[in-house]
């Protein structure tokens, strides 16, 4: 593993489980002092110490990200214990079976599942961008979690893919207001995921019809997102801001027809 995180210090949020725990232990374990930041405490505390027990550097810090005071005093105890952020990964996002497993049909939708939606993926965004970007006091680097929800319709879910379109929105405002300080802000869009709560939560036949949705024989893995981001919070990608890189095996890269010639050979 490289060493381009050496001396800098990182903060995920969301980092308690999947993408998030990927990102931070790929960070870590290219160098970084790594903030693992969760809702659940036990989750963030497991993540540190797994990080530490393969050499990293890591605390665990336990946040609402909707929550401003919260993450104004998670940021705090990260930049007491490091001096600084450099880099950002924003990943947290309600996705819990109260939230995103209600988040259906919208003539059915309660008001309150989309608050919620919008109050972590968006406004969570926002305030950990808001605390962080002071503490980038060399320049830094900022990666969004959006997804591809954000760049194509579906019969469900219509909160969750409102909150990632606009985190799309806000990476390029994020990118324009903070580039002249040298903070560069990017957004990742990936599509499905198959973590362990993936492949629980769905059923064979659901599987079966995302796999027909992608170009390639693989879906995207955790390592994979966070191969991405450790690219886009790197020095080598120094003249990349404002932009939204899909990470989705082929998902969105097609005419639907594509799918359909899949479904009908396998009838």
């Amino acid at each position: 593993m490289s060493t381009r995180f050496d001396g800098r210090v990182a903060l995920v949020t969301g980092a308690g489980s999947g993408i998030g725990a990927a990102c931070a232990a790929r960070l870590a374990a290219e160098g970084a002092f790594v903030g693992v930041l969760d809702l659940r405490a036990a989750a963030a505390k497991a993540g540190a110490a797994a990080i530490r027990a393969r050499g990293g550097t890591a605390i665990a810090l336990t946040c609402d990200v909707s929550d401003e005071k919260q993450v104004e005093e998670a940021v705090g105890t990260l930049v007491a214990s490091f001096g600084r952020v450099d880099v950002l990964h924003s990943n947290a996002a309600a996705l819990d079976a109260d939230v995103y497993g209600r988040d259906r049909e919208l003539d059915a939708l309660d008001p309150a599942v989309w608050d919620r939606t919008m109050e972590v993926n968006l406004r969570g965004a926002m305030l950990a961008v808001k605390h962080t970007v002071p503490a980038m006091r060399d320049g830094g680097a900022i990666v969004l979690t959006s997804s591809v929800s954000a760049l194509a319709g579906d019969t469900v879910h219509a909160a969750y893919g409102a909150s990632k379109a606009a985190l799309i929105g806000f990476t390029r405002y994020v990118a324009t207001m903070y580039g002249s300080r040298g903070v560069r802000c990017n957004a990742v869009a990936p599509a499905l995921v198959l973590t362990p709560t993936a492949r629980r939560a769905l059923s064979p036949a659901q599987l079966a019809d995302k796999a027909a949705e992608r170009l390639l024989p693989w879906p995207c893995t955790v390592d994979d997102v966070a191969a991405l981001v450790s690219f886009l919070a790197s020095d080598e990608a120094r003249c990349i801001t404002g932009q939204t890189v899909v990470i989705d095996s082929g998902t969105l890269a097609h005419r639907p027809q594509h799918a359909v010639h899949q479904w009908r050979e396998n009838q």
